[in-house]
């Protein structure tokens, strides 16, 4: 089977680009809006639409494959690429990808993507937004080739040797932290609520006691709502490098904070992410690899996920390797090609590193739905329900999309 053509279009994504900086710096909200000016390059506002570009592939036998390209968030910060805008990326797709496309016979996914993902134009690789969104549709097209869903697809080309099966999902909040907490305990999600604590002074508190009450008001409000004591779900908070800016990155001052949070958090387990952000990538390994090792000594009941510097195939092995945290966020759109993402989740369960199969609010259902595939064939820790900062709507995606694609798998062995 072969793609007789290339089909773009503009398209919206499930939240907004935030500019990260401004916002660290203080940026005040005006309703849902943010006041001030933007800091970093490429943004119009601190606060703006989030868009994609949506690939179809068109096959020969006329079935349309499809993915979406889109970014995180907090585009141009932590090391990312620049801010991902439609208009600016179109031209790109259809005039210089889209005639390589043209013509590709569909044997193999793992070496098309690759094929597409090292590409290079002028020297530079694509933008990771347009290598996710072609990924994901080869890999729907390879799919469509087989007549297969998309995790048997990875099962087979990476040689897993796993069963696809579904993975615990991770709700995520926004600032809304209180009332979609709620939806998330009667929906029993398996890992909640994320919670967004981006701003010291009026979300961790400068001595971390706004984020303590927090954990604690999160424990009782789970044992209030459960409806059957034995849902027991992992906490799990971002709290996007302020306990080193309440701490001054200091290894002991945050551990120290760190066990009382796990000690509000029982008897639920406690997984916090990103606790600092030195700005830099190898400081950040050595950074948090220390506080893990210190964790790791006193036996505090808690988790560090990497996050923020940790944007490649090549920066999940860096952390990794070096123990900097329990478990990685492997952020789907930083990856670039989809074939990152499961090789970075197999790498980290060899290892023995979590393999947290994340992403963003910022992204669509199609790139929802297609990672979900790979995380349930590669045996991922975890997956996050997106896009979007609802809880519903990314906990439905996700959730279902498990379900179709584990209902097809069991039919065929039947």
């Amino acid at each position: 089977m072969k793609i007789v053509d290339v089909i773009c279009s503009p398209g919206k994504t499930g939240f907004y680009f935030d500019d990260q900086r401004a916002i660290k710096n203080g940026a005040d909200h005006n309703g849902f809006a943010y006041v001030g000016e933007p800091v970093t390059e490429g943004f119009s506002s601190i606060r703006q639409s989030g868009e994609s570009i949506s690939v179809q592939l068109v096959l020969e036998d006329g079935q349309v494959a499809y993915g979406d390209c889109a970014a995180v968030q907090y585009s141009g910060a932590g090391g990312r690429d620049p801010l991902f805008l439609a208009k600016d990326f179109i031209p790109v797709i259809e005039n210089e990808i889209a005639p390589k496309l043209i013509g590709k016979e569909l044997n193999n996914f793992k070496s098309l993507a690759e094929e597409f993902d090292r590409m290079e134009l002028n020297g530079k690789r694509l933008h990771t937004a347009i290598r996710y969104g072609i990924t994901q549709a080869l890999l729907d097209a390879v799919a469509k080739d087989r007549h297969v869903t998309m995790a048997e697809v990875i099962q087979k080309d990476y040689n897993t040797g796993l069963e696809i099966s579904k993975r615990p999902i991770f709700t995520q909040s926004g600032d809304n932290r209180y009332e979609n907490a709620d939806k998330m305990i009667i929906k029993t999600a398996d890992v909640l609520p994320h919670a967004l604590i981006n701003h010291v002074d009026t979300k961790l508190g400068r001595d971390g006691g706004i984020l303590l009450e927090y954990v604690g008001w999160l424990r009782d409000r789970i044992i209030e709502l459960r409806a059957d004591e034995n849902y027991s779900p992992i906490l799990h908070i971002d709290v996007y490098g302020t306990i080193g800016a309440a701490f001054g990155c200091d290894t002991t001052k945050m551990a120290d904070y760190l066990a009382t949070l796990a000690e509000a958090a029982k008897p639920f387990a406690l997984r916090i992410e990103g606790p600092m952000d030195v700005e830099d990538g190898p400081k950040q390994i050595e950074a948090l690899a220390a506080l893990t090792a210190e964790v790791d000594r006193r036996g505090i009941n808690v988790e560090l996920v990497a996050d923020e510097w940790c944007n490649t195939f090549d920066d999940i092995k860096a952390f990794a390797d070096a123990k900097a945290g329990h478990v990685v966020q492997i952020k789907t759109p930083d990856l670039g090609g989809v074939n990152n993402i499961a090789d970075a989740i197999l790498y980290c369960n060899k290892v023995g590193i979590g393999s947290y199969c994340g992403g963003t609010c910022n992204e669509t259902n199609r790139s929802a739905e297609v990672t979900t595939n790979i995380a349930m064939a590669t045996g991922a820790l975890q997956v996050l329900a997106k896009p979007g900062m609802g809880v519903d709507e990314g906990y439905m995606i996700v959730f279902n999309e498990m379900s179709r694609v584990e209902a097809m798998v069991n039919r065929r062995k039947k």
